[in-house]
């Protein structure tokens, strides 16, 4: 991922310097394992552990590890060669009945573990972010809207309640998908753990803080668990396009009640100085796009050859940094949007008002039904007035007071009755205790 989307927190789990200590960290840990069930010299650990405790991989040393890889054409066999260089006669014991995928897919599984902890954290501050804003427009009136059309009133801590809820979801599926990637294999070649002890393997998965190992592995850990975890990315980040998208429409010039923060100098176009542009929103757009195609790539490393092939594995050098360095740049953006999110309440309610009461449409069909009218008769009584808005440009109580065949069943004060903006705002505290578990 471009430094323009890489918050460093996150940036720093996938820099070489980190994959190489977790490398060495596996390595380290599956030497101690076998110092403890005697298949290595007690000295020779502590030869190692006296060479590496606290060892940070410097750039140097990182360019050192890429020189021997031009030659052996191999990562890890370059990585213990440098280590090898560093500790002498007794890094021997290192990699000792290990195959390349036992340290590759135990690190991964930590690197995803740490990332998802950035991503929830994440998710959690979007969720602040919005249940603030909710609980301070609760009572927010603003035009509910299906197709892109006026459909029914709602409040904007209503729109804000569902993010909420929505989120609420997207966490705890990251968490499953963020347990089933978290485990790692140390079993050898295909698995079958004929050159390590299995004992090996639970010591390291532990120390490496870890769920556990592949309950049956191959060469490598099954990559399903991997689609899971990118396909929670993906739907989070489908998630983040739905909401940023409304910002994007709520901006528009024609609607404008809500727009993103505009600071002190800002521009919004090279050419026209008059701009205010979505740019924040349109941008998460662009974000959420690309973590969901990460998905289907994620898919595609399922099904590998027999005990493994690598066709995953250019795959995931780019998937794993990219998909978690975008998602988690999108999060902190769209909570701090959210914070500053400007709301405009009296464009919102000159919106309400701009097609006469249109919007109580169905409230004056529920009034003609409960007076006996049959439900397709009145159907056609309230949309041959409501068409008059539309294509004559009156207002819709007027139209209906004007309506003989309405007036036949209504009264002007039960006519009146229907518009009244509080009927749809009734069950508004409901709803919050569902999603809040307040009022």
């Amino acid at each position: 991922m471009i430094p323009r989307y890489s918050r460093p927190e996150m940036a720093r789990i996938w820099a070489p310097e980190r994959r190489y200590r977790l490398w060495l960290e596996v390595e380290l840990a599956a030497c101690e394992a076998m110092v403890r069930l005697g298949e290595v010299p007690a000295e020779d650990g502590a030869s190692l552990r006296a060479t590496f405790a606290g060892f940070s991989f410097s750039v140097a040393d990182v360019a050192r590890i890429e020189e021997i890889e031009r030659t052996t054409k191999h990562d890890v066999i370059a990585f213990l060669t440098f280590l090898e260089e560093k500790g002498g006669l007794s890094a021997r014991h290192l990699h000792k009945g290990m195959t390349s995928s036992d340290v590759l897919d135990t690190t991964l599984a930590v690197q995803l573990k740490e990332a998802n902890a950035l991503i929830l954290a994440g998710i959690d501050r979007v969720r602040t972010a919005v249940k603030r804003r909710a609980h301070e427009h609760k009572a927010t009136p603003m035009m509910g809207r299906s197709h892109g059309i006026h459909a029914e009133p709602i409040t904007l801590g209503l729109k804000l309640a569902g993010w909420y809820d929505a989120w609420g979801r997207r966490r705890e599926a990251l968490e499953r998908a963020g347990r089933a990637v978290a485990v790692g294999k140390l079993s050898g070649a295909v698995g079958t753990f004929a050159s390590i002890d299995p004992r090996v393997e639970a010591f390291v998965m532990e120390r490496m803080g870890l769920a556990g190992a592949e309950g049956a592995a191959t060469q490598v850990v099954n990559r399903d668990r991997h689609a899971e975890f990118f396909c929670a990315l993906a739907t989070a980040a489908a998630t983040l396009e739905q909401q940023a998208t409304e910002v994007r429409h709520l901006q528009r010039t024609e609607v404008r009640e809500a727009e993103e923060p505009f600071t002190a100098g800002q521009k919004g176009s090279s050419a026209m100085p008059h701009k205010r542009n979505p740019i924040l929103s349109e941008n998460l757009t662009g974000l959420s796009r690309l973590v969901r195609s990460y998905a289907v790539a994620a898919l595609e490393d399922v099904a590998l050859w027999h005990e493994r092939d690598i066709s995953h594995s250019s795959v995931e050098r780019v998937i794993g940094p990219d998909a978690t360095l975008a998602l988690d740049f999108a999060l902190q953006r769209f909570a701090s949007l959210v914070d500053g999110w400007r709301v405009y309440p009296e464009r919102m309610k000159e919106n309400l008002a701009s097609t006469g009461g249109l919007y109580e449409a169905q409230r004056v069909l529920l009034a003609l039904v409960g007076k006996g009218v049959p439900r397709q008769e009145g159907y056609v009584l309230v949309q041959r007035n409501a068409m008059k808005v539309w294509e004559e440009r009156v207002d819709f109580r007027t139209a209906l007071k004007s309506d003989p065949d309405v007036r036949r069943v209504l009264s002007e004060a039960e006519i009146d009755g229907c518009f009244d903006l509080a009927y749809h705002q009734k069950h508004v505290d409901t709803i919050f205790r569902r999603v809040f578990g307040e009022g």
